[in-house]
């Protein structure tokens, strides 16, 4: 009788333990869904405050807020520093449009604590010093400041609220910043898409079916929207450029260490290969060179010694001198849509009516560069940072399953699943999802020195065509859809190719889609019509009147001749943001 119940019994503990399981696995899913609902109902509540306090009926003020929002970063910063308008006028404005747009575009995650009380400390100084002195300004999620958590879209950062500022939130704050606002991000920073289940989805200000880019989507569409006149982002795979060029602002990150990143938020700590560094993001490029100059003083350079102390050059931004400028408008891993070769023409011919001289200039060996260095790189851990440090019981946003999907597929099953795609004609897919995998830390080694021979093949051929700057297109496509974000990440090549080389690269609005780009898609084929080129055409088609970017390229440590050209190709090109 014992036999015939001992199988009952193991049964009946197997499924007691597996109920129990499951029951906690449910039980831990919906305290991630709760924790992100409280986080996200707090935040709404102190938006909604803020709004409250700096809404107003008045005629005469409404209009001098209007006039406020019209201008410039370096207008307002001088206009505040001559007393012409107070610290308090300042913010309330932006507050009360950052509040305004975020209702239509959920591109802020809360406002910064003590923003109102700093604003009227400004205002009780003697002496207006700092450049940016009673200036708002804009943070990305993942840059800490005191006392507010840096959460990445993730629950398990939300009640861990950070016990120092950012170096680069120091810095403003010492030349007179006023930070109001952190701005959203997608789920772990590597998305294209601007989502995440604790603060939700960031809309594109141009067309509100679209993506504002990824990762400082919040920064891009904020600025874009009027609702700051500088945001401070990070980049390391074009998350500050790309979202620049999507909503149609500027955008720029410098040569890494140029800025200290001390105090940000990564989504792969650790990781060597492919080089993040902070960023700006503005309506203008004279806006982006000020907030540069602010950013590059002693104060930097105490507070962070791993930082190059090299003060803004104005002589180098402000020159005049016609330069020589190389240009390309295709990589050959990922040949963009139609727009965005026509913008870099157009900015060519341009440059060339102005005096300055363009030569062609052609990457080298531009498939290994691509697909065999910065993605495999930046991917080099078989996503387990992402998944085991990130969203190891949190809930994954719907934008980037297909992209954690991949990063996390056993190399193995890859390798197949590539030679599947090689056989069926689409080898660049295959490829991408298969070629030189890196398996081991020897290879990673391998791989690193491959990266260091491949600056020292581009360095030269920059040498050989004699260029100062290089204008290249800003990104494979224009604003692509959300639910396509996570599958077009080659898109992100021009992006990338420049945190691998860690050279500064800065986007330019020149141009908007037209007709004419929507119609000759049906005809376009890119690499060989093959899924990649099938899913940027579908996502590309019916995007007239999104804004085109350009993007400018300079040798590193050089980051004033890249504003210098982002300036020119601005200036001649004529398209404002």
């Amino acid at each position: 009788m014992d036999n015939l119940n001992a199988p009952v019994a193991v049964c009946s503990v197997l499924a007691g333990v597996l109920t129990s399981y499951v029951g906690l696995k449910v039980y831990r899913r919906q305290q991630v869904k709760r924790k992100a609902s409280k986080k996200r109902e707090e935040c709404r509540r102190a938006l909604e405050d803020v709004q409250r306090s700096a809404a107003t009926d008045n005629e005469s003020t409404r209009a001098k807020r209007k006039e406020i929002l019209s201008l410039t970063l370096p207008e307002l910063s001088q206009q505040l520093r001559d007393g012409q308008l107070t610290a308090v006028q300042v913010l309330q404005a932006f507050q009360e449009k950052a509040t305004a747009e975020n209702a239509k575009l959920n591109c802020l995650t809360e406002p910064v604590p003590g923003a109102l009380m700093r604003a009227q400390d400004m205002d009780g100084e003697d002496v207006k010093s700092g450049l940016l002195h009673g200036v708002p300004v804009s943070i990305k999620d993942n840059i800490n400041i005191k006392g507010m958590a840096t959460t990445m879209g993730v629950t398990k950062y939300l009640d861990l609220p950070v016990n120092e500022d950012a170096v680069i939130v120091q810095v403003l704050k010492r030349q007179g910043a006023v930070p109001f606002v952190k701005t959203n991000v997608p789920q772990t920073l590597l998305s294209m898409a601007c989502s995440n289940p604790v603060f939700g989805e960031t809309v594109n200000p141009v067309d509100p079916t679209r993506s504002p880019g990824g990762s400082s989507g919040g920064e891009g569409a904020l600025i874009k929207s009027g609702g700051s006149v500088l945001g401070i982002g990070s980049d390391i795979a074009g998350s500050a450029r790309i979202p620049a060029h999507f909503s149609g602002v500027c955008g720029f990150k410098p040569t890494a260490y140029r800025l200290s990143p001390k105090g940000f938020g990564s989504s792969s700590p650790g990781q060597q290969g492919v080089v993040p560094a902070p960023g700006l993001l503005a309506r203008d490029v004279d806006s982006l060179a000020l907030g540069m100059k602010a950013l590059l003083v002693p104060d930097m350079f105490q507070l962070d010694p791993q930082v190059v102390p090299i003060p803004f050059r104005q002589e180098l931004y402000g020159e005049k001198k016609p330069m020589r400028i190389g240009y390309f408008t295709a990589l050959e891993a990922c040949p963009p849509t139609p727009s965005m070769g026509r913008a870099v023409l157009e900015a060519k011919e341009a440059l060339e009516k102005a005096g300055h001289t363009l030569v062609a200039f052609d990457p080298p060996d531009q498939m290994r560069a691509i697909i065999e260095l910065p993605y495999r790189l930046i991917g080099a851990d078989a996503g387990q940072t992402v998944t085991r440090k990130w969203l190891n019981g949190e809930t994954v946003d719907e934008y980037v399953k297909s992209q954690v999907t991949i990063m996390a597929t056993p190399h193995r099953l890859r390798r197949i699943a590539g030679f599947v795609f090689k056989l069926i004609g689409w080898p660049r897919t295959g490829n991408f999802l298969s070629h030189r995998l890196i398996d081991s830390i020897y290879e990673l080694w391998e791989r690193l020195v491959e990266r260091q021979e491949y600056i020292e093949e581009f360095l030269a051929e920059w040498r050989r065509k004699g260029i100062d700057v290089l204008l290249c297109p800003a990104y494979g496509m224009p604003a692509c859809k959300p639910q396509q974000a996570g599958r077009l990440i080659l898109t992100a090549s021009y992006t990338i190719l420049f945190n691998l080389l860690n050279f500064p690269a800065g986007v330019v609005p020149v141009t908007m889609v037209t007709e004419e780009d929507d119609r000759l898609l049906d005809d376009w084929q890119g690499y060989g019509n093959d899924l990649l080129d099938r899913l940027m055409r579908k996502t590309t088609k019916g995007g007239v009147g999104l804004p085109v970017a350009v993007q400018c390229v300079a040798l590193p440590w050089q980051e004033e001749k890249c504003l210098r050209l982002m300036k020119e190709v601005e200036t001649v090109c004529g398209l404002r943001c």
